[in-house]
């Protein structure tokens, strides 16, 4: 009988990674004879759920996730934990290691429960790893949210750049919706998220308080994420270290923890953390707004560097930051960002074209995914050209990028909406200086699709 194989595939933002990994354990465990169940937890919830008798009968486990889940489900089980990026680049090895149990650990019920919980018997010690996974579930919650505000948003400019200004109007109605609603719930939502990843429930209201208040005293995006770890960690302290007898701990639950922890963070905002920030956060917009020159080749470059991972943490770090730069009404980044995101893909689709006789046929034809995937800013279509040939097309995607960014930032591209790609082009005035824009999208994808074919060429020795 053939081995079966059950896993969860999670990427923080839920969107590619989550499903290309599902696909390639699929695919692969096909290849090998092997039955593979894979539950995809994405940002519509479970897809294809595990069920308890598919757990029970498993000759191997994998939990390919970049977020924390629920563990409760394989208590008593040997687990093998990987990132996302791992399934994506190596699934024949995890799931051989998983069969195995090379590298598996056991989950009993009562780290389950705790993880259940928002994790909270193991998170406040997992360093970098820890603090990203938690911006990034702050950041996955938000992300509809700002999608929704920045696109409706762009839709009241289409009527006129200013008629949103007349009260009652339909431009009006979609500017209160789009702006001064969805984009002004953005930083709460990312600051009570972060301080739920934390410490579950008991941390959303500090969490969300502060976020507000954050955008009041002008500390914005970054504020937002402060208030949100200092709302997690403090309620986490308090739920741990504040002395309660059992028969008050509901008393202390509901009550208690939740009225010190929002006045704390509160007050902190207000008076510690919000006017060095606000400073700070008015420092960064007034450099971006002025820059020229040296400084716009650094930052081009930059962006382009920190887009190595195609789509992956350090991506969705300055995406996020991008994102903070639309809600202080600043969008030449998120144009920047975005032409980064969309080079990759579309410059390998270039080159898949240009040059068919160096891909085979199955390359030839995800190039052409890779284009629709380009033009919709899904860089996630880059990695498996990445995961096959890295030492060609990553240097070629990060040069790519970075060309992009530099004459996106140069010629003042600006983008109001977070995502949507070349499809913002249909709603007027969402990007500003369309023409730019283009135009860094063409140099970046031909620089990535003129360096793949070159140095593809030498490799194979098909120069001619």
């Amino acid at each position: 009988m053939s081995k079966k194989i059950v896993a969860i595939t999670a990427c923080p933002t839920g969107i590619a990674h989550t499903y290309m990994a599902a696909e390639k354990l699929r695919n692969v465990g096909k290849e090998l004879g092997y039955e593979v169940r894979v539950e995809t937890q994405g940002t519509t919830g479970a897809q294809d759920a595990l069920t308890a008798r598919e757990i029970a009968g498993a000759d191997g486990i994998i939990l390919a996730v970049d977020k924390e889940i629920d563990e409760s489900r394989f208590a008593g089980k040997a687990v093998l934990k990987v990132n996302v990026g791992q399934a994506i680049r190596e699934p024949q090895k995890i799931m051989e290691d998983a069969l195995n149990g090379i590298g598996t650990v056991v989950v009993d019920g009562e780290s389950a429960a705790v993880e259940t919980a928002g994790n909270q018997g193991s998170l406040a010690n997992k360093g970098f790893r820890s603090i990203y996974k938690h911006v990034m579930a702050g950041v996955s919650y938000m992300l509809p949210v700002v999608v929704a505000g920045g696109i409706l948003t762009a839709i009241s400019f289409a009527f006129g750049i200013y008629a949103f200004q007349e009260e009652g109007s339909l431009a009006w109605a979609f500017y209160q919706i789009g702006a001064a609603g969805a984009l002004g719930l953005m930083v709460p939502v990312l600051s009570a998220y972060i301080a739920h990843s934390i410490a579950d429930k008991a941390g959303f209201a500090a969490g969300l308080v502060g976020g507000w208040l954050a955008g009041q005293v002008g500390a914005g995006f970054i504020g937002g994420i402060l208030a949100g770890f200092g709302a997690g960690y403090l309620t986490l302290f308090l739920s741990r270290k504040l002395p309660f007898p059992r028969t008050l701990q509901g008393v202390k639950d509901i009550l208690v923890i939740p009225i010190l922890s929002t006045a704390v963070v509160g007050l902190m905002m207000i008076y510690v953390i919000g006017r060095p920030i606000s400073a700070m956060q008015a420092g960064i917009t007034s450099f971006l707004t002025s820059m020229s020159g040296s400084s716009i080749a650094v930052l081009g470059i930059l962006f382009g560097l920190l887009y190595w991972d195609l789509g992956g943490p350090f991506s969705k770090v300055l995406y996020a930051f991008a994102i903070g730069m639309v809600a202080e009404g600043v969008y030449e980044p998120m144009a920047a960002v975005m032409v980064c995101g969309m080079v990759p893909p579309l410059g390998i689709a270039l080159a898949t074209f240009v040059r068919p006789a160096l891909w085979n046929q199955d390359q030839r034809e995800a190039g052409k995914a890779a284009l629709f995937l380009g033009l919709s800013y899904i860089t996630e279509g880059a990695i498996p050209f990445a995961t096959e040939n890295p030492k060609v097309i990553l240097p070629a995607c990060m040069a790519g990028g970075a060309v992009g960014a530099m004459v996106s930032m140069a010629l003042k591209a600006g983008i109001m909406a977070p995502h949507g790609g070349i499809f913002l082009l249909f709603i007027p005035n969402a990007i500003t200086n369309a023409v730019a824009f283009l135009a860094a999208l063409a140099v970046g994808s031909i620089v990535t699709a003129v360096l793949i074919i070159l140095m593809k060429s030498v490799r194979t020795g098909k120069a001619g």
